[in-house]
């Protein structure tokens, strides 16, 4: 029988010094940025109901989440998205709360993602969830701007955000002849950017208009002139409107400071299918993938019974973190500062100067040798450049 106690599981991976260090430099960097933006912190359980992520547009695929159950038999999951027990939070214990909602998280995500290689399964995100508000746009402009400064922070020159429409997509699939089985396939190939066999399944559904539009959707992408083929290969009064929004919400990130890291994409449509307006992604330039995904959702909250406008997004703190250590951008490890060793006798007096160097500031390592020599190379091979020596006085000697 083969034995699995010197592994980690397959998409998962333990974490040394370097790696810890750049996280949670990460960390700090988004929780200062949503702080600053007047966001609180909530943190919801690492294990939740398997109902929670089953409802209508809440269709993450059972073969996706690592399921088990609890004493009473019921079927509990790993959190695989933080979006959804946010909206479920702010639905509950948040109800009555005044309104806007400005929520931030950090917290781990965990998603069976065994077919897709080079994925984690386990991931630690950042984001934040801005809901209610009478005007949705001011608030998407919020969310949007803050998803371009939090890039920014990590990858001011080349980060991208692409931003999208949801709506333009669900017009399109609402009209073709097919049930919401295939209307997901659809959105699931698109997503997954399985082009042939999307382009199977469309010629299966007919050819027309809508499957032609479909079929070019991966090509709706660029910059302004994005919005002119759109409208070329179909529209009718709603995706006028929808293209019309989606292009003035683009002019003004312009406006921002962030032209040449703004770029258009219609064929945004998300592995959730809870969003309901404008969608997008960020990129960085050290990560094959995207790092920032969010947009809009107007309709999860009212299925838990509070109908109420709201808009997000996550960041994928563990490829933020390896971008940052490839540009050389993560904090380095620390050398301690001195080591302090205790002659015979004096072990405990050491270790209390120890700590009295600690509350001054300083990083120090108590010497578990026996003899100063001892202590003394154990230093040098460490890089640590002064020995404390503590006995009837302390000696310090610089290395």
């Amino acid at each position: 029988m083969k034995r699995y106690d010197l592994i980690t599981p397959e998409g998962t991976r333990d974490l040394l010094f370097s790696d810890c260090i750049a996280r949670r430099a990460v960390e700090e960097k988004l929780a200062g940025i949503f702080k600053g933006f007047g966001y609180s912190e909530v943190v919801t359980p690492g294990i939740e109901f398997f109902d929670l992520f089953s409802g209508s547009s809440r269709n993450f695929r059972q073969e996706n989440m690592y399921k088990l159950t609890d004493s009473k038999g019921r079927l509990i999951v790993l959190r695989p998205d933080s979006t959804i027990p946010i909206a479920r939070l702010a639905s509950t214990r948040l109800k009555y709360a005044k309104l806007p909602l400005r929520l931030y998280y950090n917290q781990s995500v965990y998603q069976n993602n065994s077919l897709l290689k080079g994925h984690s399964d386990e991931t630690v995100q950042s984001g934040i969830e801005l809901i209610g508000g009478v005007n949705t746009k001011r608030a998407d402009y919020e969310a949007l701007s803050m998803a371009a400064q939090s890039l920014s922070e990590f990858d001011n020159e080349n980060f991208r955000l692409e931003i999208g429409h949801i709506g333009y997509f669900k017009e399109l699939v609402a009209k073709l002849d097919v049930d919401e089985g295939v209307q997901e396939e659809i959105r699931f190939l698109i997503s997954a950017k399985n082009y042939p066999a999307l382009n199977d399944l469309l010629d299966k559904v007919g050819s027309n208009q809508v499957t032609n539009a479909l079929k070019q959707l991966p090509r709706l992408f660029g910059g302004v002139e994005v919005f002119e083929k759109a409208a070329e290969i179909y529209t009718d009064d709603k995706i006028t409107g929808i293209l019309y929004n989606l292009k003035e919400v683009y002019n003004r990130l312009l406006n921002l400071g962030y032209e040449g890291r703004i770029s258009v994409d219609l064929g945004i449509v998300s592995h959730t299918d809870y969003y309901t307006g404008i969608v997008f992604k960020g990129y960085l330039s050290e990560v094959g993938q995207s790092v920032l995904k969010g947009g809009r959702y107007d309709k999860l909250l009212g299925e838990f019974g509070n109908d109420c406008p709201a808009v997000g997004f996550g960041i994928n703190v563990d490829d933020v973190a390896r971008h940052i250590e490839k540009i050389g951008g993560a904090p380095r490890l620390k050398t301690a500062d001195a080591v302090v060793y205790g002659e015979k006798g004096y072990v405990v007096e050491a270790v209390a100067y120890a700590q009295k160097l600690v509350r001054e500031g300083l990083t120090v390592e108590n010497s578990l040798f026996n003899t100063a020599e001892e202590s003394e190379e154990y230093a040098r091979t460490k890089g640590i450049k002064k020995l404390i020596i503590v006995g009837e006085d302390v000696k310090e000697l610089e290395l």
